[in-house]
C-alpha cells in the first residue's frame, strides 16, 4: 500500500496499553525513599495517570492523578482500579498544571509531569532503542506527538544509533502547537484543540521537549481527525488490533502519503489503544 517496509512498534501491547508505562515507570525509580513515602502526582488525559498509578502502585507509592472529567471512561475506570486518588478538573476552563501544583505543595507530593521531565523522556525513548534493536535500521521513524515527551526520547535514541535516520513527528491538524513552534523558533500556545485525538490535546510543549525537539527532530506533520477513523479501520480491519485515535497519528501520516516513504523502511510507533468500545464503534460507524 505504502511501497515502502512499515515497522509497527505496538504500545497498544504494553502495560496500562500505552507507551507511557514506560516514563512513568523510570520516573519513580528515581525516587528517594522519602518521596516514595509521600507519594506521587500527575495530570493527565488518561494514559499517563494509568501509567503512574500502576508505576506507583508496584513501587508501593500513593498516586494522585489530576484528570478531566470528559477523559475516556475507560481510561478513569483504570486508572482508579490501580488504585490512584483522582481529581477531577474542568479542561476547557481550569488549569491542570496549577491544580497539580497546589497540590503537590500542599501535601508534599513528588509532581511528575506527563511529558516535560527528563526521566519521562527517557523513559518514552526505550520504545524507539527496542523497535530498531528489534527492526535493524530504519530510513525514517515516525511518531505521534502531544507535548513531546515520546518523539524527544525516540528521536534521542534514534539519532544515537542511526545518526541518519529522519525523525518526523505527526499532530492532529487542530493541535500543530509543535509545529508552529519549531517553525516560529519559540514555544507556542494554542487553545484546547478540538480533535478526536485526546492524548495530542496539549496546548504547548515543554522546554525540556521543545529543546530536544529543535536539536533532533527533522519535521512535524499534520494529520486530520477523518484520516485518524480510517486508519482505526485499518487496524481493526486489516491487522486485528485496537488502537485509539492518539496512537493513529504516526500510522496515518504514512498510510496517506503526508510522508513520502516509497522504497524506505519506515518504523511507526504505535503509542496506545485505549479506547472504550463505545467510543471506537461510533467513530467507525457514526449515526447516519
Amino acid at each position: 500500500m505504502t511501497r515502502a517496509q512499515l515497522f509497527f512498534k505496538a504500545e497498544n501491547f504494553q502495560r496500562v496499553g500505552a507507551f507511557k508505562f514506560r516514563g512513568a515507570c523510570n520516573a519513580i525509580a528515581q525516587f528517594t525513599p522519602e518521596q516514595r513515602s509521600r507519594g506521587v502526582i500527575t495530570f493527565s488525559s488518561g494514559n499517563h495517570a494509568q501509567a503512574i498509578a500502576l508505576s506507583a502502585r508496584l513501587m508501593e507509592t500513593p498516586a494522585v492523578i489530576v484528570m478531566p472529567k470528559d477523559a475516556p471512561a475507560i481510561k478513569l475506570a483504570a486508572t482508579r482500579d490501580y488504585g490512584a486518588e483522582i481529581v477531577l478538573y474542568d479542561r476547557y476552563t481550569e488549569d491542570r498544571e496549577a491544580i497539580g501544583r497546589k497540590l503537590a505543595e500542599a501535601r508534599g507530593l513528588t509532581l511528575i509531569p506527563p511529558y516535560d521531565h527528563p526521566h519521562v523522556m527517557a523513559g518514552q525513548g526505550t520504545a524507539a532503542l527496542e523497535l530498531i534493536r528489534e527492526a535493524g535500521p530504519l530510513d525514517v521513524l515516525v511518531v505521534c506527538v502531544g507535548g513531546g515527551g515520546l518523539i524527544s526520547g525516540c528521536a534521542t535514541a534514534a539519532k544515537h544509533l542511526l545518526p541518519k535516520c529522519r525523525v518526523i513527528g505527526v499532530e492532529p491538524e487542530a493541535g500543530n502547537d509543535v509545529q508552529r513552534s519549531l517553525r516560529e523558533g519559540r514555544i507556542v500556545h494554542i487553545d484546547v484543540p478540538q480533535t478526536i485525538a485526546d492524548g495530542a490535546q496539549t496546548q504547548h510543549a515543554g522546554e525540556h521537549t521543545f529543546a530536544v525537539m529543535r536539536a533532533l527532530v527533522d519535521d512535524v506533520v499534520t494529520v486530520s481527525d477523518a484520516q485518524l477513523v480510517e486508519t482505526m479501520r485499518f487496524f481493526a480491519e486489516r491487522m486485528k488490533t485496537v488502537v485509539e485515535p492518539t496512537g493513529c497519528l504516526a500510522a496515518a501520516a504514512v498510510m496517506h502519503g503526508v510522508i513520502p516513504v516509497a522504497a524506505k523502511r519506515v518504523g511507526v510507533i504505535v503509542s496506545g489503544g485505549n479506547i472504550d468500545l463505545q467510543r471506537f464503534s461510533a467513530l467507525l460507524f457514526p449515526p447516519a
